[in-house]
């Protein structure tokens, strides 16, 4: 909620409390602030008026300095309703012509140069002459009274008595200047901001626009993905299995002359063979071929059978799914098996899901002690940021004691 709504609440509520508050003086401020950047804007255009096409662009400044003013009446600072234009200048100035936010901006900005400015001026001169009236016994006390003559009845306020008349008729005049200047603000805001802030068209493609971005960063991920593994796979494996193949030559031909070399030979042979098992592992855990090949079910009837403990799998996949969707999937079913083998103490896991209505809906399942929270650590959570990156949703039920559930549920149109 917005504190311009504050405003009309608290103009409608306790007059003392109200004259009391900060939104008097915020309300002024923003009064005065639009007093003084009227004559800057003027000076500031005048340069303009040699290239007459420039002016239409004068309102984006100007309407990005009003987004930053409404921050007096703001909990959170407006979005500009304005896209992102990358390619340069030529980019941007062709991007903001064809924009509405851009027109928009610059009738807000003939308004404010022109009826907003005059209206805020006739209401800051009538609350001074107020001011000017409430401090005249101050002025007549201290014999100040050459400056400005005012009259009073046709005679001039020169005696305490009549100073003090002054003031008396002043004050319920300057309360309700001050009221009428604070609804004066709160309408100028609520004009200010139906006309610089985003549409809803425009917030609606903004959402496209990142909805877009985010799947060419999802795009971009696999095509790294499939890079890293395809060099593994033919680059550190190959190396490894062919540095395998030659220490067991060089075992075989030092066996019978030298056993400690021999013994040496078989070592690294042995680690050879784990650093080429550990290879293995890490691409069947980046995307195992199985998933590119045979798809979601046919890879976690892999992990299951991997699995130390037992798994009960039901996924009901009659069909191909997109492959940012099934690598989705099978990470987080792997991540949480994995959570579960390590933390949970479990004697069962369960994994169910299918394919119905647009979307594919997954549920991991064990009988540990749960207790597992997002909050206190970062796997949980980086399994619901990938979710995320697909609109998806992932949901946890771990009450302490277990069971432990694991729901996901991933947008996808099948191939």
């Amino acid at each position: 909620m917005t504190h311009s709504g504050s405003v009309w609440r608290a103009v409608a509520g306790n007059p003392f409390r109200f004259l009391l508050s900060r939104w008097p003086w915020r309300c002024l401020a923003y009064l005065l602030g639009t007093v003084v950047l009227a004559p800057a804007a003027w000076l500031a255009m005048l340069p303009l008026a040699a290239f007459p096409p420039t002016l239409v662009l004068a309102g984006v400044p100007i309407g990005a300095l009003e987004r930053r003013r409404l921050g007096l009446f703001e909990r959170a600072p407006m979005r500009s309703p304005h896209a992102a234009a990358p390619g340069g200048v030529g980019a941007w100035l062709r991007r903001r012509l064809v924009e509405s936010a851009t027109w928009r901006e610059l009738g807000y900005t003939v308004c404010l140069l022109s009826v907003l400015f005059a209206i805020d001026l006739v209401g800051l001169f009538v609350l001074f002459v107020c001011v000017t009236l409430l401090a005249l016994p101050l002025r007549v006390a201290a014999g100040i009274t050459n400056w400005v003559n005012i009259q009073l009845g046709g005679s001039v306020v020169d005696t305490m008595g009549e100073a003090w008349l002054a003031a008396a008729i002043a004050l319920p005049v300057t309360i309700v200047t001050v009221y009428a200047l604070c609804l004066l603000a709160a309408g100028q805001a609520a004009f200010a901001r139906w006309l610089l802030g985003p549409t809803q068209a425009e917030l609606n493609l903004r959402v496209e626009e990142l909805s877009t971005s985010r799947m060419r960063l999802v795009d971009a991920f696999e095509a790294e993905r499939r890079r890293i593994e395809r060099d593994l796979h033919d680059g550190a494996q190959q190396h490894l299995v062919l540095l395998n193949m030659n220490l067991g030559l060089m075992e075989a031909e030092l066996g019978g002359q030298d056993q400690r070399m021999a013994e040496l030979a078989r070592d690294a042979r042995r680690q050879a063979r784990q650093a080429l098992t550990a290879i293995r592992e890490l691409i069947r855990g980046i995307h195992p071929q199985v998933l590119t090949d045979l798809g979601l079910a046919a890879a976690v009837g892999e992990l299951a059978e991997r699995c130390p403990v037992p798994v009960e799998l039901d996924l009901a996949l009659d069909r191909r799914l997109p492959v940012a969707v099934e690598s989705t999937a099978y990470f987080v079913v792997s991540e949480a098996m994995t959570n579960t083998v390590r933390h949970a103490g479990a004697g069962r896991i369960t994994v169910s899901g299918g394919f119905a209505g647009g979307r594919l809906r997954v549920a991991i399942g064990d009988d540990g002690r749960g207790g597992a929270d997002p909050a206190r650590g970062s796997g949980l959570r980086g399994l619901a940021d990938r979710v995320a990156v697909l609109d998806g949703t992932l949901v946890i039920d771990s009450p302490e004691r277990g069971p432990t559930t694991v729901r996901i549920e991933l947008p996808c149109h099948c191939e």
